[in-house]
């Protein structure tokens, strides 16, 4: 890939750290699986703190099925994490919560220390929730959790609510990017995807200075599993590594991109990401 910027440079013998708090996906396409394979593949040490699990059910069109990890045992995993690696552990991405209590429960553990980076996918959908308690959920990541992130990357559906616009265009989702930065104080990386119209996908980076659209041509007419998830786990990568918030995300982007083109299918009615696409780049 040409004029693709290279990854912050990291030290193999004393890896940066980076933590995800989010959920398990059994099939290895999203969650947490996705989290710590970009880790890896972008030369962090990784480590997890499970939040739910979330299982494709093929007896019933590869919905969700949904268990919420009990609030004390989250509780439990971030305090071995945080006292294993107090003082050296600086960076973090947040994704699914799943439930009020768990949000409370993070937000609790975040505030037990300074970070560096706290990168916010703000997942406002499970599909395995029933409305009112996904409703309640939404409500609680925008109140605790969005005011702690130093970094968001919220999807087209997610940038929609959070800034209260419709998005349609470009345009749209650039004003969306200056909106929820407005809001939150986090630099955002509003991401398009395949949700606009046209042979590119779009994303916004916005830090309140910087406005910059990072466009690549679609690969594919379907979105792919785990792609906002890499997506997020780079960026959490990048930052820890020392990279600029820009730098990072012009890299998840290529990282993303790259795993795209080389996703892993099975009899899901949608493939995954593969997060060494970048391997050969």
């Amino acid at each position: 890939m040409v004029g693709m910027p290279s990854s912050a440079s990291y030290d193999v013998h004393n890896p940066a750290l980076a933590l995800t708090i989010a959920g398990s996906e059994a099939t290895g396409g999203a969650g947490a699986q996705a989290d710590l394979k970009t880790f890896q593949e972008l030369g962090t040490f990784g480590m997890v703190a499970l939040t739910c699990i979330v299982s494709f059910d093929p007896k019933d069109d590869w919905n969700h099925r949904f268990v919420p990890v009990q609030p004390e045992v989250i509780a439990a995993q971030l305090e071995a994490i945080q006292a294993d690696y107090a003082g050296t552990l600086k960076t973090t991405k947040l994704g699914m919560m799943g439930s009020p209590d768990t949000i409370s429960t993070v937000a609790t553990a975040l505030k037990n220390q300074d970070w560096d980076h706290v990168v916010l996918d703000p997942v406002l959908i499970c599909k395995g929730q029933e409305p009112g308690h996904a409703l309640d959920t939404d409500r609680a990541l925008s109140a605790e959790l969005l005011p702690l992130a130093t970094f968001t990357t919220p999807n087209h559906f997610e940038a929609e609510q959070l800034s209260g616009l419709t998005i349609e265009t470009v345009e749209d989702l650039q004003q969306a990017a200056q909106r929820i930065h407005e809001i939150s104080g986090a630099v955002v990386l509003a991401k398009g995807g395949m949700k606009l119209d046209g042979p590119d996908a779009v994303d916004v980076f916005y830090d309140g200075e910087t406005l910059e659209v990072l466009s690549v041509p679609k690969v594919g007419d379907h979105g792919v599993s785990g792609a906002g998830c890499s997506l997020a786990a780079a960026v959490t990568a990048e930052l820890a590594k020392g990279a600029t918030p820009l730098d990072a995300a012009r890299r998840a982007k290529d990282f993303v991109t790259a795993g795209i083109k080389q996703r892993v299918a099975g009899n899901t009615p949608f493939d995954a990401l593969w997060q060494g696409g970048l391997r050969d780049a």
